[in-house]
């Protein structure tokens, strides 16, 4: 297990490496100019130069990219080009409120999702399965902010039982008022919900046909005991990859669901980061959302070793 873990580790700095050449190429091409951003209409063409002088701009671009590699391995991931402030700061700041509203959602939806689908899976055709699965096209149908909308107006505007702003003051904890974190929570449910919740069912009906599976259920073996001993770890297999898939994108992917409710998080200082160019800050906040989704495949994999004792013992 432990050589395992280290050939992937390595394979991750690899792949960070190749993904970070990525990232810096395209930011690279990308349209607009941040000196021109900080100008404004005084962008004359002497003060460009000298303001993409003054923030380093005019140096070759391979010089730049081996430095911010360098920084980013200690650590150091740079200074933003708009607010002046160290990036490192910016980022973990937003980083702890992304990680509550994450984890908060991701507490909520995968037992539930989990469990559901479990449930339409064996009882599948059954009234029940018809409706969690009629429930989560509906889910995976609507757009988020078509969601988050309308949870605005029925639980904000016309219920008035909780607030329609997520927003947090710099240096507070978004736990010290929870409620901001139900709406956009439950937004973020309905869409993580319905993908893990279908593939959760979809393997399970797919166990249950195997031979292995009925001839267990021959034997007379209790049908509690097969589904949770034989059927539910194969069929967790391909879902884990759901599951891991999902912490990425709960971490970057919340650009409209934050900026619906306003709430400080990495997909939110994303955004800025695109609209004003802020290179340096863009290309950070997307090595970070690579890195996560490389080490939840790692975890995926160490979960598949720790389901299935053929893939552990080979």
């Amino acid at each position: 297990m432990a050589r395992f873990v280290l050939m992937r580790l390595v394979l991750i700095a690899v792949t960070l490496f190749v993904i970070s050449f990525a990232i810096f190429g395209v930011t690279e091409v990308l349209p607009g100019d941040v000196a021109t951003q900080i100008l404004g209409q005084g962008a004359t063409p002497e003060n460009v130069a000298a303001v993409r002088e003054q923030l380093g701009l005019d140096r070759p671009w391979p010089t730049r990219y081996l430095d911010w590699v360098a920084g980013a391995v200690t650590g150091d991931l740079g200074t933003s080009l708009v607010q002046r402030l160290a990036i490192t700061e910016m980022i973990g700041q937003r980083l702890g409120n992304s990680i509550i509203l994450a984890s908060f959602t991701f507490i909520v939806a995968i037992p539930m999702a989990v469990a559901i689908g479990i449930w339409a899976g064996v009882r599948r055709n059954s009234f029940g399965d018809r409706l969690a699965s009629m429930g989560s096209l509906v889910a995976i149908s609507l757009p988020e902010f078509v969601t988050g909308v309308l949870l605005i107006i029925v639980f904000s505007t016309t219920l008035g039982w909780l607030p329609s702003s997520s927003l947090v003051e710099p240096g507070t904890n978004p736990l010290t008022r929870p409620q901001i974190l139900v709406l956009p929570a439950i937004t973020l449910t309905g869409v993580m919900f319905a993908y893990v919740m279908r593939m959760t069912r979809a393997n399970v009906i797919e166990v249950l046909d195997t031979n292995y599976v009925r001839s267990a259920i021959l034997k007379g073996l209790p049908m509690r005991r097969v589904i949770w001993k034989h059927v539910v770890p194969n069929a967790m297999l391909p879902t884990i990859s759901v599951i891991t898939l999902n912490i990425g994108w709960l971490l970057g992917g919340l650009i409209v669901v934050e900026n619906v409710f306003s709430y400080p998080g990495l997909g939110r200082l994303l955004l800025t980061s695109i609209q004003t160019r802020d290179m340096p800050l863009l290309q950070a906040l997307s090595l970070l959302i690579a890195g996560t989704y490389a080490f939840g495949n790692m975890f995926a994999d160490l979960a598949y070793t720790w389901l299935n004792p053929r893939i552990r013992f080979a």
